[in-house]
């Protein structure tokens, strides 16, 4: 994601942006197909395709100067490299950083960490002990027990949770009797996610204090809302760009505060978690 399209988010209505994950060094990632479209969302194996964060500084700068707020996503193969890409992106100007230990289609970094509560730890604690910005922990719904893997994340001194990331997933052609997708296993998101992303979102919020992001399946200000019942104090949105164009930043927050009037509520936090008490 450019800096030009993150500015363009922000000035479309969104609270901040989000890059997309970004690693030490350059990385190409998965031949095409690597995005496709089916019924119940969208299915992608991009392979963490980015230009490395010293090449990506200029993007983090642009949006800097127009004001928008940046959580820069990190990805690293052990707990050193990610502290070293952090770093980068806290020197660059970044506001947060959010670390993908969730990614299910790239060996040795993403989904692998997130799975493994022990080295979730140490990549958490050594990120967290070498910069001085918001760490946020970005958490694969591929496992046993979400709570389990939160745990372990702010335990090791995580300050927001995301939830979730991708499902894992595939598609294949009948005519060609081949998978689709260049890697043939990619992520699923859209819709199709929403009900394990709330259930995650609802489960983590039940356990932990600290802030939940949810994001999975987003398309309007009723999703949102959602989330928040289940706990979640901010929501991310992604496939939604796709399917709505950037009208939907406006769309959302709008209904959210027009959900909010008409309940009698004046600010997002008295609904936060609401349905926990219900």
């Amino acid at each position: 994601m450019s800096g030009d399209l993150m500015i363009r988010v922000w000035e479309a209505g969104a609270g901040a942006v989000v890059s997309k994950s970004i690693g030490l060094k350059a990385r190409l990632g998965y031949p095409n197909p690597s995005v496709i479209q089916v019924d119940c969302g969208l299915l992608n194996a991009i392979g963490l395709s980015n230009p490395g964060i010293h090449e990506f500084a200029g993007e983090i700068k642009k949006v800097k100067e127009s004001g928008a707020p940046i959580i820069v996503s990190v990805y690293g193969y052990s707990p050193e490299e990610y502290l070293e890409v952090a770093g980068a992106a806290e020197d660059y100007g970044a506001d947060a950083v959010e670390l993908n230990v969730s990614c299910p289609h790239v060996g040795y970094t993403g989904s692998e960490i997130g799975q493994n509560p022990s080295l979730l730890k140490e990549v958490v604690a050594e990120v967290k002990g070498g910069i001085g910005i918001p760490v946020f922990v970005k958490l694969t719904p591929n496992v046993s027990d979400i709570v389990k893997v939160s745990e372990a994340a702010v335990d090791a001194g995580a300050d927001v949770i995301t939830a979730i990331n991708t499902v894992r997933a595939m598609a294949i052609d009948i005519e060609t009797m081949h998978p689709i997708l260049g890697n043939r296993f990619g992520g699923l998101s859209g819709p199709a996610i929403k009900p394990i992303a709330m259930r995650c979102v609802y489960e983590v919020s039940e356990k932990l204090d600290v802030p939940v992001i949810g994001c999975g399946g987003i398309l309007d200000w009723r999703d949102a809302v959602e989330f928040m019942l289940a706990g979640a104090s901010a929501v991310q949105i992604g496939s939604a760009i796709m399917v709505k164009d950037l009208d939907v930043f406006k769309s959302i927050v709008e209904g959210i505060k027009t959900y909010l009037e008409t309940k009698g509520f004046s600010r997002v936090d008295e609904i936060v978690g609401l349905s926990h008490r219900r």
